[in-house]
């Protein structure tokens, strides 16, 4: 891989791991619901779940599709149920009390991995790195490609959770912490707007 090829990997990676998506929407509801640290393991589960999810797609998981073309369309309905799902969930969350056991949760690690399966922006982002910049599909610029996603995808995250933490501030009344999150949960929503095009 060139230098020039790299470069353009890092800047590709960069874009569209800190722009707006389900992963960032969610990590922004979790900062603000939960801090930094309780929503450490989504943040490490998006960031390993997604550099994973490059590498098996790189190495050949788009035959299955190729093979049986209507498993895709499965995958499309799972993944707006699924957020569709998310979505709700973020809308009637309340924010976890200190000392006080509520029913909400941040993501855990496993789930924030097997998330990016049904995120509809990750299988585009892994889809075009592959093919962009791993066209031969060889072992080492498959896990090339994945690792630069990992190493600029994590900080990129970050940003979203810490902008969620800040706003804490912001959300100790209840009506706005309400208003905040159903502002999330539509968001979210409207992040599905590619999948039907």
């Amino acid at each position: 891989m060139t230098f020039e090829i790299l470069t353009a990997l890092m800047l590709f990676a960069l874009v569209s791991s800190i722009t707006p998506g389900p992963n960032n929407l969610m990590l922004m509801a979790s900062g603000a619901n939960f801090g930094i640290k309780r929503s450490l393991p989504h943040m490490f589960g998006v960031s390993l779940g997604f550099t994973l999810m490059v590498v098996l797609v790189g190495l050949g998981i788009m035959q299955l599709f190729d093979a049986f073309p209507i498993s895709y369309q499965i995958l499309k309905v799972l993944s707006v149920a699924y957020l569709l799902y998310l979505a709700y969930k973020i809308a009637t969350s309340a924010k976890a009390t200190k000392g006080v056991k509520g029913d909400a949760k941040p993501m855990t690690f496993i789930q924030a991995v097997m998330f990016q399966w049904v995120n509809p922006k990750a299988w585009t982002m892994a889809l075009t790195a592959i093919s962009v910049y791993a066209p031969t599909k060889s072992v080492i610029a498959v896990v090339m490609v994945a690792c630069v996603f990992g190493a600029v995808n994590f900080p990129c995250i970050s940003g979203w959770t810490i902008l969620g933490q800040k706003i804490q501030v912001f959300l100790t009344q209840e009506k706005r912490l309400k208003i905040f999150n159903f502002t999330m949960a539509g968001l979210l929503v409207l992040s599905l707007y590619p999948v039907f095009l």
